[in-house]
Parts: structure tokens; C-alpha cells; sequence
């Protein structure tokens, strides 16, 4: 009994100020993606654990629970990604990654910022180290930019899809700030957007993705229910009017 209470207790303890701190840091500067996974941590709960169980009920769930296949090897092949066809997923990653100065390393390395997690089970390593390694998959999967609202947006999405308090309070806060900031755009509803679209698109992670990389863009996302973000394109191309010379609701 006291070690069933115990698990239960750090699974869903929080640390709201370590949270709270985190989250500062963050909206003063989006680049340090440290500080979300230190948010993640200071607001952990159950989510993985559900999320595993949620995989269990189908068929690509299972048997991607058994294989734990590691996407960062075919994400961190940059040959043969850029050898892949114009249009294509992992063509369409290479070209954002080598665009915005990213790797999939790089995100491994902001994650070991935060304390390390010695209670939590192989599964649900893997399936947290799976949501991590996939983020920037699913920038070019939604086609929201690395923009603060972009970022904002791609959360929200992320959060509908695989539930996390951590992610919640992230994108709580950040849309506040960015509404209060930009009052005559429609911040909120970009954001809310993402939610949506989280909601009517297939759960990324049943999807092998390692072997869909070389598949078109364009038919995947018609395949699995990504429509394409108006709203958010919409409240950026507004922004980007009016001020030219500053980044995207820069923070």
C-alpha cells in the first residue's frame, strides 16, 4: 500500500514554482527550450503512462510499443534525407531543420537540462524521448513556423493530442502575454486553433513515422486530418505588416 501511495505521489506531485520560474524564463526568451522540459518536470502527472495505455488499444500502437523504434537515427541522416524527393516528409524536415539551425541532438541535449526521471518505466521513457524527438516533425507536419506563436500554436496542438498539464500551463501563459501584447490581433483564436486541429488530425504517435519519411507532404497530411493553420497564418502575416522589422510577436 505505502508503495502504491508513493508511486502515485510522484507521478502527480507538482512543483508549481519551479514551474512558474521556468515558464519566466521561457516567454523572456522562447530559444531556451530548456525551460520546458523543466516545466514538464515540475508538473509531471500520469500523462505518459495514459498515453501508453491509449496506445495498447490498437494494432500500430502495439506494435510500436514493442519495437521502441529510435527515430533519431533516421532524423539525424541528413544524406539521405536530403537525397529524398522535393515534397516529400523527410525532404520537407531536412529543408526546416537546416533552415532554422536545428537537429534532433539538439533537442536531446535542451531535454538533459532538466532533473533526470529515475522513477519512470522503459515505456514511458521511450514514449516521452518519442514526443521530444518528433517535435520539430510535427512543425513540418502542422506547418507552424518557430515563430513565439508559431510555438504557441504547435503546444496547443501537442497538448490536445497527448494530454500534459506541463504543456497547458506553457501555453496558458504564453497566449495571455501574447494577447496583452497584441491586442488588436487574434492571438486566442490562432491558439485555440491548434487545439483543433490537434483534435480532428490522427494521434502522431501511432504513426511509425520512420517509415513514411520518404512519403509526399501534401497527401500525408490529407491522409491523416492536418488542415492547414488559416488562422495562425492569418494573425502572422497581420503582425508582420504592421511591424516588418521585428520577429513575429517577438517576446
Amino acid at each position: 500500500m505505502f508503495k502504491a501511495m508513493k508511486r502515485w505521489y510522484t507521478k502527480n506531485r507538482i512543483q508549481p514554482l519551479k514551474a512558474g520560474l521556468a515558464v519566466s524564463r521561457l516567454l523572456r526568451d522562447p530559444d531556451d527550450t530548456g525551460q520546458v522540459f523543466k516545466v514538464l518536470e515540475a508538473l509531471r502527472g500520469d500523462s505518459l503512462s495514459r498515453a501508453a495505455e491509449r496506445m495498447t488499444t490498437t494494432t500500430p500502437g502495439l506494435a510500436l510499443l514493442q519495437d521502441q523504434p529510435n527515430i533519431v537515427t533516421a532524423l539525424n541522416d541528413r544524406e539521405t534525407l536530403a537525397g529524398l524527393p522535393e515534397g516529400s516528409i523527410g525532404r520537407a524536415y531536412y529543408d526546416f531543420v537546416h533552415r532554422e539551425g536545428l537537429s534532433a541532438d539538439g533537442l536531446i541535449a535542451s531535454s538533459d537540462e532538466a532533473p533526470s526521471i529515475d522513477d519512470m518505466g522503459q515505456t514511458e521513457k521511450w514514449l516521452g524521448n518519442r514526443l521530444r524527438d518528433i517535435h520539430d516533425l510535427q512543425h513540418v507536419l502542422t506547418g507552424y513556423g518557430r515563430d513565439p506563436l508559431g510555438e504557441l500554436c504547435l503546444l496547443s496542438f501537442m497538448t490536445t493530442q497527448t494530454p500534459s498539464r506541463g504543456i497547458d500551463f506553457i501555453v496558458f501563459m504564453g497566449r495571455k502575454k501574447a494577447q496583452k501584447e497584441n491586442p488588436s490581433l487574434d492571438v486566442t483564436g490562432a491558439v485555440h486553433e491548434g487545439r483543433e486541429i490537434g483534435q480532428q488530425a490522427d494521434w502522431m504517435l501511432l504513426t511509425r513515422w520512420e517509415d513514411r519519411l520518404h512519403e509526399p507532404l501534401k497527401q500525408v497530411r490529407e491522409e491523416l486530418g492536418f488542415r492547414a493553420p488559416t488562422k495562425y497564418r492569418q494573425v502572422l502575416r497581420a503582425y508582420v505588416e504592421a511591424q516588418p522589422t521585428q520577429d513575429p510577436l517577438a517576446a
